[in-house]
């Protein structure tokens, strides 16, 4: 039998440090993940189950719990295999988005590549 917890405010162990569980809630990280480049590891995360790696430069973080649209954010930081050429950018167009995954694509000198490492960050609402 699942129990319940109902609190308006979480305070600190001192009473100090107050903040709404409404924030918390609606203005967490609902998923991220620290994924290898080539796609074949998670090395950490959160509400992510695994990475499906469609292609060079381009997979998706699946979510362990879906978020209720397809409408949040996506951030992600791509961890370029050549930091001295200063050349790489990430883009996730609009309809890339799905309520159980989002997409990653990382491209250097406008061809998409395998990144060193990839960070997703994932911000709305769970499902």
């Amino acid at each position: 039998m699942a129990s319940e917890l109902r609190v308006n405010t979480l305070k600190d162990a001192a009473g100090n440090n107050s903040i709404a569980t409404s924030f918390v809630a609606g203005g967490s990280l609902k998923s991220w993940g620290v994924i290898s480049g080539d796609g074949t590891t998670v090395n950490d995360s959160l509400n992510a189950s695994s990475f499906t790696d469609t292609g060079t430069g381009q997979g998706y973080l699946n979510f362990a719990s879906s978020m209720v649209s397809a409408n949040y954010l996506q951030i992600n930081f791509n961890q370029w295999t050549d930091f001295d050429t200063g050349n790489g950018a990430y883009a996730v167009n609009k309809g890339d988005t799905e309520t159980s995954r989002c997409r990653s694509l990382h491209y250097e000198n406008k061809t998409l590549t395998d990144p060193q490492n990839r960070h997703i960050m994932v911000v709305g609402d769970l499902a």
